[in-house]
Parts: C-alpha cells; structure tokens; sequence
C-alpha cells in the first residue's frame, strides 16, 4: 500500500486501485464529487510535477473512461480537477514513490494506454444538482430538471421549471464561463441542437461564472452522460463532440452488437446502469441483432 496525505487531500494506492478522497477545503467540483475509486485500467499514467512550494500530482485516465472528464472535454481548472493533487514540499518524496508505485502496476498489468470504448468509473451519485447564473440543474437518475431564479429571462420563467426525462435525452454539453464570455449547460433532445442563445433557451442554464458553485453544473452533465440508454462514447475529441450520441452500427455488423451486449452487461454490472436502463438498452441492441 502506498499512500500520500496533505491539505489537498489523500492518494491511495493498493496495487489495483487508486483511492481518491479530497481535502476539506477543496473547490466545489472535487468537494460534491467526493471520493473516488479509480480502477488500475483506467489509467493512463501518472506524474509529479516539483515547483519551490512542492509540486502537484496528476493521475492521467484513458479517454474516455471518465463521464466527469468527458463532460468537461479538457475544461476543468487545476484546482477543479480530481485527478490532481497539491503536494506540500515535504512531501515530495512521497509523492515521487506513489508515481513509481503505479508506474511499477501498469506496467506490471500491461495496462493499454489508448482510449476506451465505455466508461470504466461511475458518474456522480445521485440526485446531483449544480449551476448558478439564471437557474439550478438537478438530476435524479432519471429525470433533469431546470428551476430558474429572478435572473433569468421571461421566455424561461413563463414556462416554469422544466422536467426533461433522461429518456428524451440526446445529449449534453457544458461550457464554463470563461473572460467576459458567459459559459452554459444545454441539453439536446430528439437529436435536436438548439442555436438559441443560452439565456432564452428553456433547456439551457446560462452560466456567468460569479461563483466556483456555477462549476458544479459540469456533475450534473456527468451523471446524465454516465446513465444515457447507450453511455460512453468518443475515446477523444477529434472523433466525435462530446454530447452527441454514438452513431448506430450497421444492422448486419454482429460482432459490433455483441461487444455492444457485453459493454452494457459490465455497467449493468458495475452499478452505472439501473435494471430499467439496461433492459431498454439491451432490448435496443437485440432488435438491430
């Protein structure tokens, strides 16, 4: 076992898995995100990185293995991110034989590096909810729901709180508020991609970036992608965007819905997806078989 504590948090290591748990006073995102277990073959690698106050530790996973990263799609800041660590100066040491540790494991295991096809870690718990700017997302397994403040627009605050059934959904996208550019969280349905601004669309938050809280919206687009009927997705950015759906296989391609059973066997498995999620899946699959 080989571990490291500091006031950022502590980084376990016991040959299989790393075991994440934050600090007290983290930024939101990694305080709501809690603690995690990441699975030896999800990562992709692992560094330290020494500076004069001590340095930063970065635990690299494979694309696509994170529904918390794929939502973020390179966005998250150091500080949001739950896969970094700042190490204090004296422990430094410790934090350079931690590396070696799972540096020793993958290589070991003979662990790939490559993109996957599905997610190996599971999305944030639910009910999660996040957000700011001119309303609050929430998600509880199975419905999104969009309640909007004083600030929003009157276009969204007529129609009233908006409950959009995770079965209508076709995707995700968060964009933080960057500069003086505003960011947003918009949900796509139906294949439908909304060009309306964020601020009068009824199925987008509009962020502004005042608070850290505004980045806990990127969870609540985590857990929605990790339990969409077919989740996973793109191994990278270059391959497809980030909330669009996964294009369906040919009607006569076996071998592509067969490994598409057994991927929705293991997050069945694996607790991502509920019973009712799998059985619609599945049924889907075995359709096109």
């Amino acid at each position: 076992m080989a571990d490291i504590i500091t006031r950022d948090g502590t980084w376990s290591f016991d040959g299989e898995t790393v075991r994440i748990v934050p600090g007290g006073k983290v930024h939101p995102v990694r305080q709501d995100l809690g603690e995690l277990a990441v699975p030896l073959r999800a990562v992709a690698g692992v560094s330290f990185e020494p500076d004069r106050k001590g340095g930063r530790l970065r635990l690299r996973l494979r694309s696509g293995a994170c529904p918390v990263l794929r939502a973020a799609d390179g966005r998250l800041k150091d500080a949001s991110d739950p896969y970094q660590l700042a190490v204090e100066k004296d422990r430094a040491g410790v934090a350079e034989y931690l590396v070696d540790e799972i540096r020793n494991a993958l290589l070991i295991e003979q662990v790939p590096d490559g993109p996957v096809d599905h997610f190996l870690m599971p999305g944030p718990q639910v009910p999660v909810s996040g957000g700011g700017g001119d309303g609050t997302a929430s998600f509880d397994g199975r419905t999104v729901r969009l309640v909007w403040n004083w600030k929003a627009e009157e276009s969204k605050t007529a129609g009233g709180t908006v409950s959009l059934p995770l079965s209508e959904v076709t995707g995700v996208r968060w964009v933080p508020a960057i500069g003086l550019e505003n960011g947003s969280l918009r949900f796509d349905r139906a294949g439908a991609v909304s060009s309306a601004p964020a601020k009068f669309d009824p199925y987008s938050l509009e962020l502004w970036g005042l608070s850290k809280r505004e980045h806990t919206a990127v969870l609540v687009a985590a857990a929605v992608l990790a339990r969409m009927p077919v989740p996973g997705g793109a191994p990278d950015r270059e391959a497809a965007p980030a909330a669009l759906p996964q294009a369906a296989p040919a009607a006569d391609d076996h071998d592509v819905l067969l490994r598409r059973l057994r991927e929705l066997g293991e997050l069945h498995a694996a607790g991502i997806l509920t019973d009712e999620e799998f059985s619609t899946a599945k049924q889907a699959v075995l359709k096109r078989l």
